[in-house]
């Protein structure tokens, strides 16, 4: 009778387990998310931390960072203007007021909620000092180092740059190198061959392209963006649809500069020629040609080099909540008095849990003993490692291996007696708190 009514809970179990595994098979990729810094694991001594490699969740990382424009004065509105359409030059209808918050086009409109009818954006001042060139630099800054995880992707409510280049920076700003050129036609404006993300392979993925992708009169919405593609970066490695994290991973792990080509601390967009539609420039109607977008999407994580799993915003600043003994907005040295060993970057490697490289305790001055074979000599069974701690026999804990270790009622004498298994199994309650706080041990178990 009590085996029957066990039977719908262990149906139930086996159907939990087999959806788990479902799931993990259509979405490889979940073992790689390195989510779990340290998680606590049984051993002979009993209970201990079990280190892992770790890194935040990727996010939405426009909503962090400070814009700044050059010239400062460049945003439309401030006097009032007038605008045409490009593709309609006598369709002289879209004004720009600084001082008409309905009219206004300032440069947080390129970060707000997408959406919206009418479409928020922010707008340059028009062509206006033709043939001087209507230039602007767009500087996106996290004062934090960042690591890119999918596209960055401009949207442009006007006609898209004839001209443009998107560079980063990975001193905050003191330095710039390009990241990717943008042109309709790339060996008039950069001398550089034409190219595109898909002409790149593994060996010249860090390769520095311009492409014409971008750079054409619009039609379709979709004919808006301009992109800077690292999905199509990762698939070199991972695959078409990234279901081989293992072996990016791993790349990223051993070649330096291919885990430094993901990682910024500022961008910069220069966009240098506006869409002029094709044709020459019309000079008795500047007001046709300005820039505008619309949107501007950062997909990353905050860098903690694989020392932590959050990452907090507080007083306007990102930082990373370090795990491993270190500390540091990038978890990039050790904690004091734990200078045992020299820091080092946690590791991808082994897949899936990595390699933590935590910092240790320092040693200062003579170390005190623990134990010996001598006065300090540990108890039952147990044996002295390096004088410093006592390994003790299945059963036993305590500096010197001196008390058993009950789990229960009645525990103790089975222990003493011999009886103890050498595995301990943890109670019903413990087995409660593992589901609950360990939810990968649970699928582990399955």
């Amino acid at each position: 009778m009590r085996s029957a009514m066990f039977l719908p809970v262990l149906f139930a179990l086996q159907a939990l387990c087999t959806s788990v595994g479902h799931a993990m098979q259509h979405y490889p990729a979940v073992w790689g998310h390195y989510d779990v810094c340290k998680s606590q694991i049984y051993t002979e001594e009993g209970l201990a931390w079990d280190y892992m490699a770790c890194q935040p969740e990727a996010t939405d990382m426009t909503e962090y960072l400070r814009v700044t424009l050059d010239p400062p004065n460049i945003t439309c509105g401030d006097p009032p203007e007038t605008y045409c359409a490009l593709e309609n030059p006598y369709m002289c209808n879209n004004e720009c007021d600084a001082a008409t918050e309905e009219l206004a086009h300032p440069p947080e409109l390129m970060f707000d909620i997408e959406g919206r009818n009418p479409t928020t954006f922010w707008q340059s001042t028009s062509w206006k000092k033709y043939p001087k060139p209507l230039q602007v630099n767009i500087t996106l800054s996290w004062n934090k180092t960042i690591e890119l995880t999918d596209d960055i992707v401009l949207t442009f409510e006007s006609g898209r740059p004839e001209q443009m280049v998107l560079e980063k920076s990975l001193d905050y700003g003191r330095t710039w190198t390009p990241y990717q050129f943008y042109a309709t036609d790339c060996l008039d404006a950069f001398t550089m061959e034409p190219k595109t993300a898909n002409d790149l392979t593994q060996q010249t993925l860090l390769d520095i392209i311009c492409t014409e992708d971008y750079s054409r009169g619009y039609v379709w919405k979709n004919d808006k963006t301009v992109r800077f593609e690292i999905k199509d970066r990762f698939a070199l490695f991972a695959g078409p649809r990234l279901h081989n994290m293992a072996s990016l991973y791993g790349q990223l792990d051993t070649t330096k500069n291919l885990r430094d080509f993901f990682t910024i601390t500022d961008l910069r967009i220069r966009l240098l020629k506006p869409a002029t539609g094709a044709t020459m420039v019309d000079e008795n109607n500047l007001s046709r040609y300005f820039y505008a977008i619309s949107d501007i999407k950062v997909q990353g994580r905050c860098k903690c080099n694989l020392h932590a799993n959050s990452c907090v915003f507080d007083k306007g600043k990102l930082g990373c909540e370090c795990e491993h003994n270190t500390t540091g907005p990038d978890c990039s040295r050790c904690k004091k008095h734990y200078h045992g060993r020299a820091w080092s970057v946690g590791s991808y490697l082994p897949i899936p849990k990595g390699t933590a490289n935590i910092c240790i305790p320092s040693n200062h001055g003579p170390v005190p003993r623990v134990c010996d074979n001598a006065m300090l000599r540990c108890q039952n069974g147990g044996t002295c490692h390096h004088h410093q701690r006592c390994h003790c026999s299945p059963g036993f804990t305590g500096i010197l291996c001196e008390r058993a270790r009950c789990q229960g009622p009645g525990d103790c004498d089975d222990q003493l007696s011999g009886q103890a298994s050498l595995h301990h199994r943890p109670t019903g309650r413990h087995h409660t708190l593992t589901l609950v706080v360990f939810p990968l041990l649970f699928v582990s178990l399955c």
